[in-house]
């Protein structure tokens, strides 16, 4: 099995509906594309309640897979894109990924099929 390394993976999570100008801003910023996964939670500024009752807002969880060497411009365009360093509107980290796999396309050169 060939993996790939030197990889990170941009974790950035957004109000629902706040994704799209992230994914537009990553991918200026020389990612791919992607992965949106939906959830529920709350930052110190969410607590919300109806009689009584928690909510839990609606989330956007942007997973961006990149190079580690552009990983850092990637996050400064999302932080920016996101307005991120605006209290309330979302959060962004970076994990470092041992080994990636499917993802021949963005290292090895194109063949005709």
């Amino acid at each position: 099995m060939n993996l790939l390394d030197n990889f990170d993976c941009i974790v950035t999570i957004v109000n629902k509906g706040h994704s799209d100008p992230v994914v537009d801003a990553s991918r200026k910023a020389g990612a791919e594309g992607g992965t949106i996964i939906f959830g529920r939670g709350t930052g110190i500024r969410e607590v919300k309640s109806i009689l009584g009752l928690a909510i839990d807002p609606e989330k956007e969880i942007v997973l961006t897979l990149v190079r580690s060497d552009i990983s850092l411009r990637v996050m400064e365009a999302i932080v920016q894109a996101g307005k991120l360093e605006k209290p309330g509107t979302g959060i962004s980290f970076i994990f470092p990924v041992k080994g990636v796999a499917g993802i021949c396309h963005l290292n090895c050169p194109a063949t005709d099929k």
